[in-house]
């Protein structure tokens, strides 16, 4: 960073800190945050040049604000009014805020909505200066509004791309989205001493590396939650699974259920655990409860390898290959769907798709939650969605063979920017706040790519040219389908405040089949909460229509209000109906009792398939443990054939220099083999730890094997037996045998702990599950998790046995000639005592001279150790 624009930055965020505080006090303060903003800029570098589809949103941002400009230039009455009430409105603000700050009461030319939280805190209405701005930036926002609201000649897709993008300018724009403008922000920043700004810019540079594009702000505290233990909890185990899916049949919770099974179908979009997410709010318990032999779908969190796949693929292998498989378990030909969001959409093309063919009568009855088959009015989402942008996307996907789910995440949410963007943007980033935990938000969070040659052909040929609900505009593996020859009886809910699919535009999909029974429902509150109401709660209401007019406001108009939730009206239309017969119940279903035999437990595999784990940018949880219990049993290896061959090494090894010296009395004999056996105990020394650097880089440079290696005892070697005078007498034959024993230790050293690693990886850490095979290609899923964790193991044994032999080698070289136990000497005759004695007095005192390790570069061991 230039030192001007560091200083710019330091001088800012100073200006936030209490006049008079001593300015020792926020020195590290400042500079940790300067350090925090320098790598922020480097890590948003990287991310300046936008893909081929953000590039395009930019492109269309720029060509819908020209419009507007253009429009306005032709409307210069329009532009006139709007900046005349402007002036007028901001001259009361500026007369009222002085009387205010002279101690009167002032009514307020301008007030946030309830519904707004930005404002919420006392100060943006109680202190002059917060109340100012607020005001203030209000009355810009209803001039944008105005403005944009009296535009005329625009075409009305063009106008509502420019509402929207105008809309999340004026949002970014707001005072509480600015440390230096937000009374809450410099609250904090004043009880926290600034540290509420540090931590805010690390979590802003974690968000960054965890996102596409833009920005996915942390909405909640994602380790408060485990797949299985506190969110998708329902008992039930996967009972059947393909390249694309893994079905779930959930244990029975009553002793009887219903003949006909249901089979839901949950969207790819996300996971299907916003059906299962709480015990006090699952759905999937609920209808478990109810008598329902209930089956799901749990879709594939797909990555480059998928990209192929299209919406024929994601027919044939999800609700058909799903439905043969609830007939194996259950013996029953006939299944009732219910099904959500684009997951419905699927399954109408599917249903279409079957009566083409004949096999209409395999579903008995389809339920449809916010499903989308008419895209002509697909709310906001639609700004995302025109020929400019579509075309972007399809390069970008075309390139990498996905769309990332992370991106359709940011998009979502700009459809909400204030709560879904902005109010955590100021939580964590500005006021340093650790997201909460919850279980919505931990979903909302846990997205899933989607395979370019299905994502790619549903915008282009749903929302963009809207053939679904063109008779034969649409042909599946060859078949044209017609949505209006459908018979199966339809029952359809939406959500009243619905941003993703309108449901007036939902309630179109009610003119297509020609099926005799049908039934609209309409919820209360949006996607989601409007869907997931259990009982209960007694949340929301609903409203109901007997009859099904052409028009969703008259059908509205004609509606009856009812309390609760309408999750119980769907119960009664299915009994009602004869779709389950309470009367005519067979005995509970449980997994693998039928001809298909359990998986594994649910939630299974392919729900826990993250984004980042897909697309190799993460090391999986269960992985991650399981490398850690390995590099545990590794070095439990390491120290065991360490201590082992250090014990071996010190009853082989002779002190060759003290017993030449005893017996022979020959000094220049003995000097010259200390000075050589000096010489070479530091090559030894130091080749050994270069040695045991490189292996160990190579260990950690490779990826650590699943299963733990057990440590296996070196048997110590026997003793050496003691000298004798006559094996004394030569001395350059003694150290040549010395030499050979330490050498043969270190091959030892090396094969104990290759059999070490490759015994002990048999035993400690359980096998992992190997799926059944499934029908189509599951067996590249299973063995693609088999692979990487052979591979893994594989080359991770190669690397600890070359540490633990690198390890031995420099225990060897070390011990030899530092910590060996002398063994007892062999009896000298008696006219050799006087010179034996002499010779050893000489050695001590050549022992004492550094001259050999002056002459080596390095000491061939500790002090001493050559001495009595």
């Amino acid at each position: 960073m230039h030192s001007a624009q560091q200083q710019a930055f330091t001088q800012a965020f100073s200006s936030l800190f209490p006049e008079g505080a001593d300015s020792g006090e926020w020195t590290s303060v400042v500079q940790e945050a300067s350090a925090q903003y320098q790598a922020l800029m480097s890590d948003m570098l990287e991310r300046l040049w936008p893909s081929a589809a953000a590039s395009t949103i930019y492109d269309e941002m720029g060509s819908c604000f020209k419009a507007g400009a253009e429009a306005l230039a032709r409307d210069p009455q329009l532009l006139m009014s709007t900046q005349s009430r402007l002036f007028q409105d901001q001259m009361a603000l500026l007369q009222g805020t002085l009387r205010e700050m002279s101690g009167e009461t002032v009514e307020p030319v301008i007030s946030p909505a309830r519904s707004d939280r930005r404002f919420r805190d006392e100060a943006w209405q109680n202190e002059p200066y917060y109340h100012f701005l607020v005001q203030q930036y209000l009355l810009f926002s209803r001039a944008v509004n105005e403005m944009l609201d009296g535009i005329q000649g625009l075409p009305a897709e063009k106008k509502r791309n420019l509402e929207f993008y105008a809309r999340q300018y004026v949002s970014a724009f707001s005072p509480s989205n600015f440390a230096s403008t937000n009374p809450e922000v410099q609250r904090a920043t004043r009880e926290t001493g600034g540290q509420n700004l540090i931590d805010g810019l690390k979590r802003l540079r974690d968000d960054l590396a965890n996102s596409a594009e833009g920005i996915n702000v942390a909405m909640t505290d994602t380790e408060a939650f485990r797949l299985g233990d506190n969110i998708a909890v329902t008992p039930g185990d996967v009972i059947f699974e393909n390249e694309l899916i893994q079905l779930i049949q959930y244990r029975p919770a009553t002793e009887k259920a219903f003949t006909t099974p249901l089979l839901v179908v949950p969207p790819w979009i996300n996971k299907y655990y916003i059906l299962d997410l709480r015990q006090d709010n699952s759905m999937v318990r609920w209808l478990v409860e109810q008598g329902h032999s209930v089956f799901l779908i749990s879709w594939r969190n797909p990555g480059p390898e998928q990209s192929d796949l299209t919406w024929a693929d994601y027919m044939q292998m999800g609700p058909l290959a799903a439905m043969d498989a609830i007939e194996q378990a259950t013996g029953e030909k006939q299944t009732n769907i219910l099904s959500y969001c684009i997951g419905g959409t699927l399954t109408a093309s599917t249903l279409a798709y079957l009566a083409a063919e004949g096999q209409a009568e395999r579903v008995r009855s389809v339920s449809y939650m916010a499903t989308l088959q008419d895209f002509s009015d697909p709310g906001e989402i639609g700004v995302f969605l025109n020929e400019p942008v579509l075309q972007g996307l399809e390069k970008q996907m075309e390139k990498d063979g996905y769309l990332d789910g992370r991106v359709m995440a940011f998009s979502f949410n700009l459809l909400r920017e204030n709560d879904l963007f902005w109010s955590f943007y100021v939580a964590n980033y500005l006021k340093g706040e650790a997201p909460t935990a919850f279980d919505l938000l931990y979903w909302n969070t846990d997205g899933t790519n989607l395979p370019a040659g299905t994502h790619a052909w549903y915008l282009r040929h749903m929302y963009l040219e809207n053939r679904l609900i063109q008779p034969g505009g649409i042909e599946l593996d060859g078949v044209a389908i017609d949505l209006s020859q459908i018979e199966t009886p339809c029952y359809w809910v939406s959500a009243r405040e619905d941003h993703i699919a309108k449901w007036q535009t939902t309630y179109t999909g009610t003119q297509l089949p020609k099926a005799s029974i049908k039934r609209f429902v309409l919820g209360g509150s949006g996607h989601i909460a409007g869907i997931v109401n259990p009982p209960h709660k007694n949340k929301y209401g609903y409203v109901t229509n007997d009859s099904l007019p052409a028009s969703a406001d008259a059908w509205l108009e004609g509606g009856e209000d009812h309390e609760g939730s309408w999750w119980n009206d769907w119960q009664s239309w299915m009994t009602d109906n004869g779709f389950v017969d309470p009367k005519k119940q067979v005995a509970a279903r449980v997994p693998g009792k039928g001809k298909l035999a359990v998986i594994e437990e649910a939630p299974g595999r392919y729900v826990r398939q993250t984004i980042p784990e897909v697309l190799g940018q993460a090391v999986p949880k269960e992985v991650t443990s399981a490398v850690e219990a390995q590099l545990k049993g590794v070095r439990d290896v390491q120290q065991t054939v360490e201590k082992s061959m250090t014990d071996a090494v010190k009853q082989a090894t002779l002190p060759l220099d003290d017993v030449v010296a005893a017996m022979t009395g020959n000094a220049t004999k003995h000097k010259a083999s200390a000075t050589k056996t000096s010489t070479a105990k530091p090559a030894a020394s130091k080749a050994a730890p270069a040695a045991d650097t490189a292996s160990t880089a190579k260990t950690e440079g490779k990826p650590t094997p699943r299963k733990r290696a057990a440590a296996k005892t070196v048997a110590p070697q026997p003793a050496a037996p003691k000298p004798t005078t006559e094996a004394a007498d030569g001395n350059s034959a003694s150290a040549s045998t010395a030499k050979g024993t330490t050498a043969a230790a270190k091959p030892a050293a090396s094969s104990t702990a290759k059999s070490g690693t490759a015994t002990g990886s048999t035993d400690k850490a359980p096998a992992a599950k190997k799926p059944t095979a499934p029908r189509k290609t599951a067996t590249s899923t299973g063995t693609s998790s088999k692979t990487t964790a052979s591979k893994s193991t594989a080359a991770s044994k190669p690397a600890a046995s070359k540490t633990a032999t690198s390890t031995a080698k420099t225990a060897s070289s070390k011990d030899t000639t530092s910590e060996a136990p002398k063994p007892r000497r062999g009896r000298p005759s008696n006219a050799s005592k006087a010179a034996a004695a002499k010779a050893a007095e000489e050695a001590k005192k050549d022992d004492a001279k550094p001259a050999a390790s002056k002459t080596d570069g390095a000491s061939g061991g500790p002090k001493g150790a050559d001495k009595d």
